[in-house]
């Protein structure tokens, strides 16, 4: 046998499950002799005892090791390179928000702990307020909903308690279509129909669409801005007005706050209720099912109906929860939400500052611009509009040669990057959603720019090396549908 042989064989042994490795006797824990008086378990539990584990690997200590540490090695992180992931916001998460988060009385504090001995947590929770309050130009929050899309439900729940109060809840929400997949499934959770609303030739609200839907069935529209396309809505004032005019309410979609932070505030060009994505914007982590946080701000009239508990400063002058809050929509998340995400925000806020924030969103719109700028012409880019914080090209021009944008993002696995987002949104054909974030730098995006024009010019020269792709990877191209329709979910012996 070759050495390569050898090698390959060595490998191949190593990429095996934990499960296959199993072999009677195998242990990687040894315990001390008791020195205490053993007790029969089945005292303790009762029928709970279960007397069969079933079928569990026995291997050693260092089979354990390599076998998590190899897993490691496969997986791609942000500490390897960027995520294009447009619409997610998939920046850098610093290590002082990690450390800061970690510190002992933080990360040991109990939420049952009494109010009295929690105080510097509730100076934390006030203080990141306080800051988002500033930023959203809003004036009241919560910061209870754990995911972005946790606090669309809560902030559309305000917004139906409010009009509920008035006499009449309304029906219906308007939402475009270029919006994120989670606005409408949260009106309906609501109780609301979801009426669809164009977008004009620019990308934008059509503002005469919207003024011929709205009545007084409207309960709000649920806006994402910039949208998923990274167009601003520079209409923004008249779509506030004409919501307004009719008695309804301007939800917005806070997801893309990455392009507004220190430039402009929600607020001031007329929103009633917003959520914010602190694992987006903020730079606390993002993905695997959390956890994640979702505050919710709105302007005054809203305040009463926020979850309960509210923050307030007592008449000592020290801070504590409000419960008394008749008209609240109740608790929407246990305790107080995920106080980890919040120190991991402020911490944030705090090391960059006014001006800091201000940088941070510049240089993701330009970083943004910089990859629109080096694939035009590459890439077919189906609104001319000025884009921020992210841009989506479509695959018109490689779909001649039967390459789809799926292919697209499989090939550029193979060059070391994580694919952007595919196929959305939705009013984008084959769309192709690119936002660099402001974590990368000049040398990372060319080398983003250079892989996707060498993948371009394999799709007119050599179309079957995308089709087949990823080349690189651990497993091969799976057969998608198969693997929604019939999901291997464990591991049987």
């Amino acid at each position: 046998m070759s050495q390569v042989k050898k090698a390959t064989r060595h490998v191949n042994q190593n990429e095996g499950l934990i499960f296959e490795k199993s072999s009677p006797g195998k242990a990687a824990w040894r315990l001390p002799p008791l020195d205490v008086p053993e007790v029969d378990t089945a005292d303790l539990l009762g029928e709970a005892e279960r007397a069969d584990l079933g079928h569990m690997p026995e291997v050693s200590e260092i089979e354990i090791i390599r076998h998590f540490t190899r897993l490691s090695t496969w997986n791609y992180a942000i500490d390897l390179g960027m995520y294009p992931l447009g619409s997610c916001t998939m920046k850098y998460n610093p290590r002082i928000n990690e450390a800061v988060s970690r510190f002992e009385g933080l990360a040991n504090g109990h939420p049952y702990q009494p109010e009295r001995i929690s105080l510097g947590a509730l100076r934390i929770l006030k203080t990141l307020t306080d800051c988002l309050l500033e930023i959203t130009g809003m004036q009241a929050i919560t910061l209870q909903p754990a995911a972005g899309a946790h606090g669309e439900l809560t902030g559309i729940l305000l917004v139906r308690a409010f009009l509920q109060k008035q006499g009449n809840p309304r029906k219906k929400i308007l939402i475009p279509d270029s919006a994120h997949g989670t606005n409408p499934a949260t009106a309906a959770m609501a109780g609301y129909a979801v009426e669809n609303l164009k977008s004009n030739s620019a990308g934008m609200v059509d503002v005469a669409s919207l003024a011929a839907q709205m009545n007084e069935d409207v309960a709000a529209l649920m806006l994402t801005n910039p949208n998923t396309l990274g167009v601003f809505e520079q209409e923004i004032h008249k779509i506030a007005d004409i919501l307004h005019g009719k008695g309804g309410l301007l939800y917005m979609d806070g997801a893309n706050m990455n392009a507004l932070v220190g430039k402009v505030r929600p607020g001031d060009f007329g929103v009633d209720v917003m959520h914010l994505n602190l694992h987006k914007t903020f730079s606390t982590p993002h993905g695997g099912g959390g956890p994640g946080s979702g505050p919710v701000a709105c302007k005054n009239f809203l305040e009463p109906f926020l979850p309960v508990p509210v923050i307030v400063t007592k008449a000592d002058g020290t801070l504590g929860f409000d419960y008394n809050r008749p008209q609240s929509i109740g608790r929407v998340r246990a305790f107080y939400g995920n106080f980890g995400m919040h120190v991991r925000a402020l911490a944030y806020i705090m090391a960059n500052g006014p001006d800091g924030l201000r940088q941070t969103t510049e240089d993701a719109v330009l970083n943004a611009n910089y990859i629109r700028k080096g694939l035009e012409g590459v890439y077919d880019l189906p609104y001319k509009t000025p884009t921020m914080h992210e841009v989506v090209f479509s695959d018109r021009v490689q779909a001649k040669k039967g390459v789809r944008t799926g292919d697209l993002a499989k090939r550029l696995i193979d060059y070391g990057f994580h694919p952007y987002t595919v196929s959305f949104p939705l009013i984008v054909p084959g769309a192709m959603m690119i936002e660099p974030t402001e974590s990368e730098s000049k040398e990372e995006l060319d080398l983003f720019v250079d892989a996707m024009k060498s993948i371009a010019e394999e799709c007119e020269k050599a179309p079957d090396v995308v089709l087949e792709a990823p080349h690189s990877t651990r497993v091969s191209r799976l057969d998608e549908v198969a693997a929604a329709r019939k999901p291997v979910l464990r591991w049987k012996p």
